[in-house]
């Protein structure tokens, strides 16, 4: 399901499992909270040349970040290009929030950098493959020529002052349609 108003750029996108919705500053708490978690310190937060990350976000902080999310779906009515929005991940069954998914960089060539977090207690029940597949479908459908996410490439980043992998993977327009529409995971 894919829902928008002409008038409202905002979209919301769903499955049977996953809801994507734009932030709300109701939801700081949640996102101060999930982002002391270290593991998405290191990849979602900001880091020093050394890889040594910045301090947890306070609720102030975290209300900074999704009032810079919503500056970003404003720009993204008029330019129609979606670089910074970003999407609160919610069990489209309970309505609990699991995390964060959005588009990081729209380039002038339609290449659209994806990301996403988990919250530490939700991980490992398919949100973020299902989250992935719905922006993914969406940024097809707005004229994305190809959707990265950033994974795993040989010591391209630093994390605490060591080198680490980072790993990239891809999908093509073709490619999406091939997989076939019914596909959730």
């Amino acid at each position: 399901m894919h829902e928008t108003d002409a008038d409202d750029p905002v979209v919301t996108l769903s499955d049977d499992a996953v809801t994507l919705r734009p932030w709300s500053r109701d939801d700081a708490g949640f996102m101060a909270e999930a982002c002391a978690d270290p593991a998405i310190r290191r990849y979602n937060g900001v880091l020093d040349r050394l890889g040594r990350p910045t301090p947890p976000l306070s609720l102030m902080d975290a209300e900074a970040v999704i009032d810079e999310f919503a500056l970003n779906w404003r720009a993204f009515a008029t330019t129609e290009t979606p670089s910074g929005v970003a999407f609160a991940i919610m069990d489209a069954r309970s309505g609990d929030l699991v995390g964060c998914c959005g588009v990081d960089d729209w380039s002038k060539a339609d290449v659209a950098q994806v990301g996403y977090w988990i919250g530490a207690s939700a991980r490992g029940r398919g949100y973020a493959t299902r989250a992935v597949i719905l922006l993914t479908r969406w940024l097809f459908e707005l004229g994305a020529a190809r959707v990265f996410l950033t994974i795993t490439m040989r010591s391209h980043g630093v994390w605490q002052g060591r080198r680490c992998d980072v790993m990239w993977f891809a999908a093509l327009p073709l490619e999406w349609t091939v997989r076939g529409s019914d596909d959730q995971t």
